[in-house]
């Protein structure tokens, strides 16, 4: 059952980083960010929501070894952190941050506690 979680996680890992990708001026308007003068945050986006996602998923994917899903546990852990200082610091809007940060963490907790 461990096994067809991770894979699921996985799939969600690279689904949802495929929108920032694929589709950077959705996820910036989802997350209510603004595009400036410069393309450069588009480029962030596919990035580091992007690219960073996906091919972790995949890479776990190809190790199928529980360090490899841990360590995307890891990933999604700063991700929470950054999310809870954020919410403090610079007080977003609270129930999207929960919805993300929700996600994030709840994807945290499976990969490391499943496989580590």
């Amino acid at each position: 059952m461990t096994d067809i979680l991770n894979i699921i996680a996985c799939l969600l890992t690279i689904g949802f980083g495929l929108f920032g990708f694929l589709a950077p001026r959705y996820t910036a308007s989802a997350l209510d960010l603004t595009t400036t003068h410069s393309t450069m945050g588009l480029s962030e986006l596919r990035a580091s929501v992007g690219g960073l996602f996906v091919v972790a998923g995949l890479g776990a994917l190809w190790l199928d070894h529980p360090l490899g899903y841990g360590m995307i546990g890891f990933a999604f852990t700063g991700a929470t952190l950054g999310r809870a200082v954020s919410l403090v610091l610079d007080k977003p809007p609270f129930a999207k941050v929960m919805l993300f940060g929700g996600i994030e963490a709840a994807l945290a907790a499976w990969f490391i506690a499943a496989n580590l």
